[in-house]
């Protein structure tokens, strides 16, 4: 049996690209390695991120290196896929001629056909899981019609083309019966879902139809955009237990100036109308968010004024990114990229600064208290799991002592005991349980 690998960089998207493909070339006699280690294959698909710089070097990076185990032998095969090469294919084809061929983010089916494997478009739901057993994500459209000033994504993936709820409730229960307990809820844009087919949004309808799967316990939602908020899906929040209080949604910058130049299309006002409604609506709400620094104008005190918003609203979760001109994006062509990059870098490690501090007081608030954890996996002498607040690979984890052993995927009650920044620490105080018991 011939063995491929299948290396994935950048997001959890891309990671779904990535388990569609093994999925089906496991399915046509492939033996299926994800991310592995070592050069003994016959065939090496690098799944490509082209977000931002430092994202795409990674990306180059690995296929360098697998050019060069190719030219010296080490491996057969050689494809590239993904955002990257749907960006800069020719330049790549050019520049990297030892990848025996380039294949776009949605040219799937053509590079199973290379690999002489038919493709199923009708099973595309039954996905070759690369994450713990007890989740996984489910990306709901592709596309994204938002075109903000700093984002090359449109470019990429085009316009937004949402899966219909049918499909989608259909590879949810596929995923439940192959143990899923949490479900992860993504797409460039969930604020759009819906728009695209029915003229409305219909997050709100998915997730309830999600939320009657048998065995999906946490439903987390990621990526939605400020404006056009899909309201109905705070009641759904509050009132289902199984969907997780937190929300992932990504503000990039509160400055008006700079939020119109950035074309995000809402104002200062309308994002704090927006979020004391989120936590009027939904109490005890974790939200995260996402912050850019350096945009082209960026001045003094615009930067000022986002680090007086960012210790007002004390977000739960935060991460920064400096800006990156980004070649087919409406920054790069109108606008000139004004700030020092060092100027950029200091601006973000301001902001972690500032959020470093509020989310270790945050963390301090929960001591004593008791919160339902999901147990991920054991490191040394922890249990290291996760509330209902904690998104995996981005927030923070919770190291579990317990008298008794735990169980990868069950969930637990625990007492928090001490707390960091962004981990907490915590004693089992029950048996683990098969459901996740309460919005603790």
């Amino acid at each position: 049996m011939k063995k491929v690998n299948v290396i994935t960089m950048g997001c959890s998207k891309n990671l779904v690209d990535s388990e569609v493909l093994l999925s089906q070339l496991g399915r046509g006699g492939w033996k299926v390695v994800h991310d592995g280690e070592g050069s003994d294959y016959d065939a090496v698909v690098i799944n490509t991120c082209g977000f931002i710089h430092d994202a795409k070097q990674e990306s180059i990076d690995m296929i360098l290196d697998y050019a060069e185990a190719k030219t010296r032998g080490k491996i057969g095969s050689l494809y590239v896929m993904g955002c990257l090469s749907e960006r800069y294919r020719k330049e790549l084809e050019e520049e990297i001629p030892e990848v025996d061929r380039f294949f776009g983010k949605f040219d799937l089916k053509s590079l199973a056909e290379e690999l002489k494997v038919n493709f199923h478009p009708e099973l595309i739901y039954e996905r070759h899981l690369t994450t713990p057993a007890h989740y996984a994500y489910l990306k709901i459209s592709e596309g994204c019609n938002r075109k903000c000033g700093f984002c090359a994504i449109p470019s990429m993936t085009g316009r937004y083309r949402s899966r219909p709820v049918e499909e989608l409730v259909k590879e949810s229960r596929y995923l439940a019966g192959k143990g899923v307990k949490e479900l992860l809820i993504i797409a460039q844009d969930l604020s759009y879902y819906g728009i695209d087919l029915n003229g409305r949004n219909m997050l709100a309808p998915l997730v309830k139809a999600v939320s009657e799967v048998e065995g999906i316990e946490w439903i987390r939602i990621h990526y939605l955009y400020p404006s056009d908020f899909p309201y109905d899906i705070l009641p759904l929040m509050r009132e289902n237990q199984k969907v997780c209080r937190y929300l992932d949604l990504p503000l990039q910058h509160i400055s008006d100036t700079i939020l119109k130049r950035m074309k995000r299309h809402t104002t200062r006002q309308e994002i704090e109308e927006l979020l004391a409604r989120i936590r009027r609506e939904v109490p005890g709400v974790a939200i995260r968010t996402t912050m850019l620094v350096g945009y082209p104008g960026e001045t003094k005190q615009d930067f000022a004024e986002l680090c007086r918003f960012v210790e007002e609203s004390r977000f739960d979760r935060l991460g920064v990114f400096p800006y990156s001109h980004e070649e087919g994006t409406y920054a790069f062509r109108k606008l000139e990229d004004d700030v020092p990059e060092e100027v950029k870098n200091e601006r973000a490690e301001k902001i972690m600064e500032i959020q470093r501090r509020i989310s270790q007081e945050m963390n301090e608030d929960k001591v004593g208290l008791k919160f339902s954890c999901l147990v991920d996996r054991k490191e040394g002498e922890y249990y290291i799991g996760r509330t209902r607040f904690d998104s995996p690979e981005v927030d923070g984890e919770v190291f579990i002592t317990s008298e008794k052993p735990l169980i990868t995927g069950q969930f637990v009650q625990v007492r928090i005991t001490d707390a960091e920044e962004y981990d907490l620490y915590g004693t089992a105080v029950i048996s683990p349980s098969a459901t996740a018991c309460s919005q603790a």
